[in-house]
């Protein structure tokens, strides 16, 4: 490279002329010497593209105990072989490829990613300097292996709390009993405050300026669904430092339950409702739709709801293809994830994910997704994660 033609070029005339490709040929442009590297992972150039879109991709969640044998393309990735615990496996529907973001940079034992939000990963790691087991929430930008450490938390929040993330660097790790928040990652401790829910959160998600969970507030014979949502900015924190279990010192109630008279059946004839989040201000709810009200009854398709926050009015936003369902009729479990306009559903046995994408109005489809990673029994778990290469501030 010292000889060639492109070193004589400024490198204000190198970052504009490189500047015009799309984000996927910059990400494959930087690994092919250490002089494009340096030249696109500098600061000046990450500021020139930082408004560029960024590339949307289903990471999937690993599951516990497995081992990854599955060959695929490592597009992103140093390593052709690529352990389960040191690499993000993301499907990219615009090419209908499987790739690998290498994460053996980051300095711990294991690593369980959970969300994505700005660019950024979340996973829950071991310290490689500690011989205990001691989760903390890492921060991370695979594309820039740029990474931040959260402030400590208890194993316990890892095995039983969701967590949340929002565009800004908001992150919330929630439980049936308590919640924690961090208003971005420059804060260096957790607001702690009662959850005061009534059942333990079914898929909680955050959107714009509130939380939504579902809640089983039926008995044991029979479920009964409701949604209860929270918003950030009536949040009343006890504390800004101590972090328990039992760290719930204000009564105040921070969450209600959303409903209104016209929604009186709707939650009776989902199964086994999820909530997603959807397009802009808008919600989704995902489940099986009943063919019958009978105790235990039977679902003719899995029916996707699309709750907008704004006019508090549901509509039908899609419902699986028979041919489709089929598939995932005889399952006990079945598994949704994603966001936006895309919905990922996988289940035991099923062997491939099947994807809902959302073009606007009326208009959406249902494909197959193939060859996804993992030796696991077909119950991947997932989140959408929006790949920018910029900087972490």
């Amino acid at each position: 490279m010292d000889s060639s033609p492109i070193n004589k070029l400024p490198l204000d005339t190198l970052h504009q002329i490189f500047s015009s490709l799309p984000l996927r040929q910059i990400i494959i442009c930087r690994s092919l010497c250490k002089f494009f590297n340096n030249m696109l992972s500098s600061p000046s150039f990450m500021d020139l593209i930082s408004a560029r879109p960024p590339l949307r991709f289903l990471a999937l969640r690993p599951p516990h105990l497995h081992h990854n044998h599955h060959h695929h393309n490592h597009l992103f990735a140093n390593h052709r072989h690529l352990s389960p615990l040191h690499s993000l496996h993301v499907y990219d529907p615009d090419q209908t490829l499987w790739l690998s973001f290498n994460l053996t940079f980051l300095p711990f034992r294991s690593l369980h990613p959970v969300a994505a939000a700005g660019g950024l990963v979340y996973f829950w790691g071991d310290s490689s300097n500690s011989t205990e087991s001691s989760k903390s929430l890492v921060a991370c930008n695979p594309l820039t292996r740029q990474f931040k450490v959260l402030p400590q938390l208890g194993s316990a929040w890892s095995r039983h709390g969701s967590v949340l993330v929002d565009s800004t660097n908001r992150v919330m790790v929630l439980t049936e009993l308590a919640a924690l928040y961090l208003p971005n990652t420059n804060v260096n401790s957790w607001l702690t405050f009662s959850s005061d829910l009534p059942s333990k959160p079914r898929s909680p998600v955050l959107v714009s300026e509130s939380v939504f969970a579902l809640c089983d507030v039926g008995s044991p014979w029979r479920s009964q669904w409701k949604l209860f949502t929270c918003k950030l900015s009536t949040l009343n924190f006890p504390n800004n430092l101590k972090i328990s279990y039992t760290s719930s010192s204000s009564n105040h109630n921070n969450w209600v339950c959303l409903e209104k008279h016209e929604w009186a059946d709707l939650f009776d004839i989902i199964k086994r409702p999820r909530l997603v989040r959807g397009k802009g201000n808008k919600l989704l709810m995902v489940g099986g739709l009943k063919s019958t009200f009978s105790l235990n009854p039977s679902c003719s398709t899995i029916l996707i709801l699309r709750l907008d926050l704004e006019k508090l009015e549901w509509e039908e936003a899609g419902r699986m293809p028979l041919d489709m369902y089929r598939c995932f009729q005889e399952s006990s479990k079945l598994k949704v994830f994603g966001g936006g306009d895309r919905v990922c559903f996988s289940a035991k046995r099923v062997g491939k994910l099947a994807l809902w994408v959302d073009y606007g109005g009326e208009k959406n489809i249902w494909r197959w997704i193939d060859g996804a990673p993992g030796a696991g029994d077909g119950l991947w778990r997932g989140f959408v994660f929006e790949a920018r290469l910029t900087s972490m501030s």
